[in-house]
Formats: C-alpha cells, structure tokens, sequence
C-alpha cells in the first residue's frame, strides 16, 4: 500500500485595516455635534417654561404657597396668556447689579414736596367734598404760583390704623408694596420670583376691614390674640383699618391706600400697587428699575389692552355696569368735556393713551406723581371709584407735567397675574383675550349705554372728534 500524504494544515492569517486617520477625525465631530445638540435641546425643553433672567437671581427661600389653605380662594381663577413667558417685552438687568444700584439711589435719594403742603382740616368727609371749581384751582402748581400751596389730600377724616402699624409704615423707608382688600371681595397672592437680598429693601402692607380680617381668621391666616401686634400672611403685614371706615363703598376705602400710599408711607422713596385680584411675578426691585429708574419716570403704569380714549372706558363703565349711577357717570364727563378734556391723538405724545389700566402703579414719591395722587384722588371722592375716568383730564390738565411710562399690555402679562371669579378652570373665556392687540372701537350701537344717549351730552364735540379720528 503507498503511503498517504501527510495532510497540510494551512494558517490563513487576516489582516484588518485600520481607517485613514482623517475618517476618524469626522467621525468624532459627528457624535460630538450629535451629543451637543441633544444636550441643547434636552435643555432648552427643561427650561422653556422660565424666563431667562430668572437664572440671575438668586431666589427667596420663602415658599409663597405654603401660607395658604387649599380652599382659600378657591373660586378664584388665573386668566391664561397664550405669550410664552420667555419672550418678555421688557428686559430686566441682572439682579445684583439692579440690587446695588437700587441701594446707591436710595442713599442719594430724598423725597421733595417743596412748593406745597397738604390741606389739613376736620370735616365730615374724609377728602373735603370740594366743588369742581375748588377742585381744578388746584391742578396749576407751575413756577408762577406762590412758594407754598396747600393741597387737599384727603384724611379730614380719621383712617384708623394702629400706633404698632403707624411705625411700621414710618419706618419703610425705601420701596414699599401696597395692597388692600375691604368687603373679602379678593383674596392675599404671595409674590413670586423675589431675590435673596429683595426683602432688606421691599416692605409688603397690604390694607383690611374687619370683614376681611374675620375671613382671614376663618382660615387660620390670622389670629386675633390679646397683645398681639402684628399680623402676617406670608409676605405680607396685614393691616387691619379699625372702627367707623370713611366710606360705605369698599372699593372706595381701597381708594385711600391705593392712591394715597404717599401719605400712609411719608418715608418711602418708591412705592408699588397691586390689586387683590393680581400676584407680582417678577421681583419688585427689577419693576421699580426697569420701568422707572432707567427711564427717568415718576410714574409707570400699563395701557388698557382694547381703550385709548376716556369716552370709551366711560361708556364701557356704564354698559358692563362698572358703576350703576350712569347719570353721574355722564354728569362727570360732561364736567370734564366742558373744561378740557380731548381725545386722544397724536399732539398728546408721549402719552401713547388716555386710558390706564390701574391694578398696577409703580411710582418715584415726588412733586409731580405725589400732587398727581391728590388731584386723582379728590375726583374719586368727587364722583366714584372708577380712576380710569379722571386719569387723562389730570395728566393733561396739571403743572408741572407728569413723567410717566404707560407700557404695553404685554408687559403687565408678564409680569403680573390676574384672577377673576368669572374664569372657569381649564375653560377659555372672553376675558382671557385681555392681551390681545385688537382694539374696540365706538360705534353707532354702543354710543348708548343704558338708555344715557352720549351724544346728546355736552360731550358731543369730543365724541364727533374721537369718531372721526377713529375711521382715520
């Protein structure tokens, strides 16, 4: 037998090629471009429902909602915007820088009423009852009047508050939030998004009756101890107006510190009003900075989103039944209409609008906005509550003018929120348009309101003007 052949076992050795160096560079900048864009979008989707110049203040550790029981203002409800909060139209500076600047002015800063001083005398009424007459004799302050003018101003009449709260309010010599609620007709909101450092410049009083306190004791917000001196809800120092109050109307005692914060806080430098119905979003001392300081302004205040002229916020009054007594609303513009009051247009620039929407004032204490304060005030007293319908007669008539910033609505979106008992929640409603940009207009339809023809009134020029300007 031949012998088989060995069998040969052979190695097949492979050999796997590393890529040129060049592609590995491209790879590694594609899945550093991939990692960095899901990195960015991962968050900008974190992020997206905060504004961005959240990130430069360092927040309060107080927690604005644990100071409330659950049912406390439960019928209550936010109007939605459907503007993202990180589009603001306003743009705030950084918080440490706004916070030392803030301190530097104040420290500069000394409040002026030279020229004149508040009328002080007893009488029934707590603002005096002056005719119209008396009333508009005061509105000339200008160089030409004598070196000291008395002014009315109200508290001719006791606002009774106690010694404890009195030297509380002296001493808030800086900037200082209002706020006040008689008849529990709203409910205390905490503010959001204040600084570590805003509570060493920012005093909060916020003004009740006794109605509203019981209402604040029935949910354990308050109590009434024997010697208890103060009476905190949160933020807030919640003074309580003790005895007789000066008026039967409540929105008319909400009148007092609403416009007379000047006289309740003498020491404040700047102060801040907010409805009830409203809850700050944004920190006090960026408010008072962005809308007041950097523009040199005495007052800032927002325009209403839909009126520009007086006459429409009067017949609006009257047809949503802002004020019942439409005779005296139409005997107040008549008033006004006979002793100067014009539509606006264009010639009234600066002013962008005749008509503010006032649950939110940011003012500089000071010659111009504190006489502007008394004036509006002794309209309300004169005729009613209603402070959007004496506001652009005042401005307009008074001397010295008044530096004032009336910003766009969109602006009072983002920083404030609203509640209204009318929003259902998690339903839309009209009032939810607020912010919107389309304005209405007068018509032949609503020039009557409540069976008061208008246009027979003594303010017929002014309503042809402000016709014909509207279909300019």
């Amino acid at each position: 037998m031949g012998s088989k052949p060995a069998l040969s076992l052979k190695t097949t050795t492979t050999t796997t090629t590393s890529p040129p160096l060049f592609l590995k560079s491209k790879l590694l900048c594609f899945s550093l471009l991939y990692l960095s864009t899901t990195l960015f979008l991962s968050l900008y989707a974190s992020i997206s429902s905060k504004c961005f110049f959240s990130f430069f203040i360092t927040p309060s550790p107080l927690d604005p909602i644990s100071y409330h029981p659950s049912n406390y203002g439960e019928h209550k409800y936010a109007i939605p915007t459907l503007r993202s909060s990180c589009t603001s139209p306003v743009r705030f500076a950084d918080y440490w820088l706004v916070v030392k600047e803030i301190k530097d002015s104040l420290r500069n800063y000394a409040v002026s009423e030279k020229g004149f001083r508040y009328l002080e005398r007893s009488d029934g009424s707590f603002g005096g009852k002056f005719s119209a007459h008396e009333r508009f004799s005061y509105f000339d302050h200008g160089e030409n009047q004598r070196l000291v003018m008395e002014i009315p101003c109200g508290f001719m009449k006791e606002f009774h508050v106690s010694e404890y709260d009195r030297i509380a309010m002296e001493k808030c010599r800086e900037i200082v939030v209002v706020s006040a609620i008689f008849g529990d007709h709203d409910k205390i909101r905490q503010p959001r998004g204040l600084g570590s450092k805003t509570l060493e410049t920012v005093c909060f009083f916020i003004f009740v009756d006794d109605h509203t306190f019981e209402s604040l004791k029935s949910h354990n917000l308050v109590t009434d101890k024997a010697h208890q001196v103060e009476h905190k809800v949160g933020l807030w120092r919640v003074v309580r107006v003790l005895g007789e109050l000066p008026y039967e109307n409540p929105a008319m005692n909400g009148v007092i510190p609403k416009h007379l914060v000047h006289r309740l806080f003498p020491n404040s430098r700047f102060s801040v009003w907010t409805d009830a119905k409203i809850q700050l979003t944004v920190d006090p001392l960026l408010l008072i900075h962005s809308l007041v300081v950097l523009e040199d302004m005495d007052m800032a205040i927002s325009k209403h989103p839909y009126y520009i002229h007086t006459m429409e916020e009067a017949m609006a009054t009257a047809r949503w039944k802002k004020w019942e007594d439409v005779g005296s609303l139409k005997m107040q513009m008549e008033t006004y209409c006979e002793n100067g009051l014009r539509p606006w247009t264009p010639q009234k620039l600066p002013y962008p609008s005749d008509v503010p929407d006032t649950a939110l004032i940011l003012r500089k204490h000071g010659v111009a906005s504190n006489l502007f304060s008394c004036l509006l005030f002794n309209e309300l007293e004169a005729f009613n509550p209603r402070d959007q319908l004496a506001f652009a007669f005042i401005r307009d008539q008074m001397k010295p003018k008044m530096k004032l910033n009336m910003f766009d609505a969109e602006v009072f979106e983002q920083i404030a929120v609203e509640y209204r008992h009318n929003i259902k929640q998690g339903k839309k409603n009209i009032t939810a348009q607020k912010g919107s940009k389309t304005k209405r207009r007068p018509s032949s339809s609503n020039l009557s309101a409540n069976g008061t023809k208008w246009t027979h009134s003594g303010c017929l020029s002014y309503l042809q003007e402000m016709w014909g300007e509207a279909h300019d």
